[in-house]
């Protein structure tokens, strides 16, 4: 019996790991595939030779205009297509084998959910796809409609929801069997600004729990947020690779911050850089991003209902000169 007990709290270790080894989660080696007609005869080169590694634990960003090969690429991590040449290793299995599934969470681009049912219907029916228990389907479902901001409409049939409603279930059910993989195809479409934070938020908070995460968007900067390293694909090739702050980085400017300088700091400061063979291109305040102003907004309205707050440059407003008697009524 002992024995017994020993055998069965070994055997998830060993499943749960294969990956332990290598450190990586996703590796492609000489990644090629070619979509073919109904002759045989070669139609379209979507993949030539992708090579990219995607570490565990961390925000992988895979860009590019339509018609790159992203979507080829989910496919085969999927095990949904096969490849012409090269391989796909998925947590150090090949992406043909299908129990690595079970560790991997999916939100394709459309979302195809049956609009007749509820949200903890339908999370219901995604846990009983992998076999959760009754006990564990539950609190996985209070869990995640917390998590996704639907608690308010959980119990409304999905053909009532918006756009991004919808997405928000879409992601829930991708997180019902806590995969240590979570593929993501554009999940931020159909979110307004705040939506849009709270999920760039949430691929956050996954990330510091050791998920790994492999991100597709056509929203640039939704990518820049997030990712800790990018791939960007052109017609099926890998075109750049590294992290995302280095990619992002101007190697002959230089960028200083600074609090409270006099305009005579400001122009002794760039005597200085001029001194030093350096020019002085601007010395102004920085500028948020629209994303930062919406929401700095929308914040300051929640604490303060009926407050406005509105911003002019003065030289933009036309003052009429006075008059004689708007003088006159002024001195008064």
């Amino acid at each position: 019996m002992a024995t017994d007990q020993i055998v069965t709290s070994q055997v998830p270790e060993q499943a749960s790991a294969p990956d332990a080894g290598s450190g990586l989660v996703i590796e492609t080696r000489n990644l090629t595939k070619v979509y073919r007609d109904f002759w045989g005869r070669r139609k379209v080169a979507a993949l030539k030779s992708l090579d990219i590694e995607v570490k565990r634990g961390e925000i992988f960003g895979l860009l590019g205009p339509n018609g790159s090969g992203k979507s080829t690429t989910i496919k085969l991590i999927l095990g949904l297509l096969f490849p012409t040449s090269g391989r796909v290793l998925v947590f150090d299995q090949d992406a043909t084998e299908t129990r690595k599934n079970e560790r991997i969470g999916y939100l394709p681009e459309e979302s195809y959910l049956y609009k007749f049912l509820t949200t903890d219907e339908t999370l219901d029916f995604y846990g009983r796809l992998f076999d959760l228990s009754g006990e564990e389907r539950k609190r996985r479902i209070d869990e995640l409609v917390e998590l996704v901001g639907l608690q308010g409409a959980r119990h409304r049939q999905l053909k009532e929801y918006s756009k991004g409603m919808t997405r928000r279930v879409g992601l829930a059910q991708a997180l019902i069997n806590n995969p240590d993989l979570i593929l993501l195809d554009e999940p931020t479409t159909g979110l307004d600004p705040i939506g849009t934070r709270d999920m760039k938020d949430l691929i956050l908070s996954l990330r510091d729990q050791g998920k790994t995460v492999l991100l597709c968007s056509h929203q640039l900067s939704d990518v820049q947020d997030v990712c800790d390293r990018v791939a960007i694909l052109h017609q099926g090739e890998l075109k750049e690779l590294g992290r995302v702050s280095e990619l992002l980085k101007v190697q002959d400017v230089t960028e200083v911050h600074a609090r409270g300088l006099s305009e005579a700091a400001k122009s002794e400061i760039a005597e200085v850089i001029r001194r030093h063979g350096g020019t002085v291109e601007s010395i102004d305040n920085p500028t948020t991003t629209m994303e930062e102003l919406f929401l700095n907004i929308v914040r300051e309205s929640e604490r303060r209902p009926g407050a406005r707050r509105v911003t002019s440059d003065p030289a933009d407003v036309d003052t009429p000169p006075a008059d004689d008697s708007t003088k006159s009524r002024a001195q008064k």
